[in-house]
Parts: C-alpha cells; sequence; structure tokens
C-alpha cells in the first residue's frame, strides 16, 4: 500500500512541532523541572503552536477557538427540539475547532469566544504533559460539551435526523504516564471507560475520539458496530514506533475533516440566536457499549 509520502511528510510536521516547543522550553526554562518557567503561559503556548499547526490544513472558513459553547433553550431551524430544556454552556474549552464560515458567534475578543452548538466541528483538551489525573477530568469535560452539541437537522427531508456530533480529542506533547500491569495504554482506556459507564449508556458520538501522545502513543475509537445485539464503540493503541510521529497528526486532522464533510451536516442548519418572551490494530483496548450511535 502506498501514500509513503503522506506518512513521511505528516512525521516531519510533527517533529517539527515537537522541536518548536523544546525550543520554547529552551528559552524560558523552569528551574529544577520540565517545562518552562511559567505554568500558564506554558501551557497557553502549546494550545496555540497545536492550534496553528492544524489550521495549516484546514480549510477556509473552519476556526481554531478558545472559550465557551453555549447552549440556549431557544428555538433552532424551523423545529423546537429545545423546548422545556434549560440554558446550558461548557466548561472553558481549550481548542474549539468551529465552522465560522456558516455559523455566528455570540461573543469574541479575539480568539476567545461564546459560540453555539451547531457550528462546533470539534473540540480538542491539550496538555503540555499528560499525567494520571487528566484522564477522568478530561473524559469528562468533553463528555458534558459534546452533549450540548447533539442536534436535530431541522433543514433536510428527514427533520429528525440527527447531527453527527463533533470530533473530541485529548492531546499533549509528551506523557507521564507509566504503567506496568495494567501497561499504559489499558490503563488509561480502561480510566475512559470508568467514565462512561456512569449513568445512562453514552452516545457513540459523546465518546472520545483521540487520546494520544503526540510523541509516544494513540488510541483511537473506531467505527461503530453491533455486540451481542448493541451498539459497540472499539478502541484500539498503537506505541509510535520509529516512523510513526504522524499517527497523532493525521488522526487529528482525519477525525476533524469527518466530520466537517459528513452528510448530515451539508444542510446548513440556523443556530439559536435569539431569544423572544414567552449540541493495524497494534491493541484492541475493548469497547465501550453505547446507548444509539447519535
Amino acid at each position: 500500500m502506498d501514500g509513503e509520502r503522506l506518512r513521511s511528510y505528516w512525521s516531519k510536521e510533527v517533529e517539527t512541532l515537537l522541536l518548536t516547543y523544546k525550543q520554547f522550553e529552551t528559552l524560558i526554562p523552569a528551574d529544577g523541572q520540565q517545562g518552562a518557567a511559567h505554568k500558564g503561559e506554558d501551557g497557553r503556548f502549546v494550545e496555540d503552536l497545536l492550534s496553528e499547526y492544524l489550521n495549516k490544513f484546514l480549510p477556509n472558513g473552519i476556526e481554531l477557538l478558545t472559550g465557551f459553547i453555549l447552549r440556549p433553550s431557544v428555538k433552532t431551524g424551523s423545529g423546537k427540539e429545545r423546548k422545556g430544556d434549560q440554558d446550558e454552556h461548557s466548561s472553558q474549552l481549550d481548542i474549539i475547532i468551529y465552522d465560522s464560515l456558516n455559523f455566528p458567534v455570540f461573543q469574541r475578543f479575539g480568539n476567545s469566544v461564546i459560540v453555539p452548538p451547531e457550528g462546533v466541528i470539534g473540540i480538542i483538551s491539550v496538555k503540555k504533559h499528560l499525567n494520571d489525573s487528566d484522564i477522568a477530568k478530561e473524559c469528562k469535560a468533553l463528555y458534558q460539551s459534546a452533549k450540548l452539541c447533539r442536534s436535530l437537522k431541522g433543514n433536510s427531508t428527514n427533520s429528525n435526523s440527527i447531527v453527527r456530533g463533533p470530533f473530541l480529542a485529548l492531546v499533549s506533547m509528551k506523557s507521564n504516564i507509566q504503567k506496568v500491569n495494567p501497561e499504559t495504554l489499558e490503563w488509561i482506556f480502561k480510566g475512559m471507560k470508568k467514565v462512561y459507564s456512569e449513568g445512562e449508556r453514552p452516545k457513540y458520538d459523546h465518546l472520545l475520539n483521540y487520546i494520544g501522545s503526540l510523541s509516544d502513543w494513540s488510541i483511537h475509537k473506531k467505527k461503530p458496530k453491533q455486540k451481542n445485539g448493541d451498539l459497540a464503540a472499539e478502541f484500539i493503541g498503537y506505541n509510535h514506533t520509529e516512523g510513526e510521529l504522524h499517527l497523532g497528526l493525521q488522526y487529528l486532522l482525519n477525525g476533524i475533516l469527518s466530520v466537517y464533510y459528513d452528510e448530515t451536516r451539508r444542510n446548513i442548519t440556523r443556530p439559536g440566536f435569539t431569544s423572544f418572551p414567552a449540541k493495524n490494530i497494534e491493541k484492541s483496548l475493548g469497547s465501550i457499549i453505547c446507548g444509539a450511535e447519535r
């Protein structure tokens, strides 16, 4: 199978990205520990760096922003799908991948925004170094944000069809998670599965699509399939070997573009924006049973 040129190209891009961060650490070092001296700026630099790299390869009209998703309980399109709901908003999100060509923004200060859920194509949580406690915390935050983006396709022939949810990812430059029994990728998946086992069965679209350390490993969600009569999301893991730095960046780009070009998003739905009185397998880690695809 060919495609070697692309794999080599993406690997070089990731090498450059990681080297750029190393240069930041070199210029602004932290005494006696990893990273840069100013933790807040350190984290913000990593978010900006990843956003800049992704933005180079995405279609015009897609912006990589930071901020909040606001789901107001108002009319959307021609339907009343949110009747009886309450206004809701997400926690602060590191990267919101947003279709600003077709959807408006509630509030903007530079790249900091508050946006309606209809235009959200992806949400990425970014960590400089991934630690044990990040798994449950970030999975919960992304899960709650994804549920805000659930939307009916009100302008389609079938007004009850559901729009594909945003791409969800947790990304780091490096990983500090080192486990033996179970090994690292299995330990991470067990932590993810525990989050999704609380409460009702999750929708497939609300589960994390990708979690990875760009320099070390990747965990990826496969397409849904039936398992013993239930819809299941299977997760697979890869430790990056020589020449495989491309995996993380390719999973991110492929996931974002897959949502952007999905057939359920081709007819644009007017968002709720006003309110009058009266959203080869190296390791098969397991599967998570879902209540529905969307």
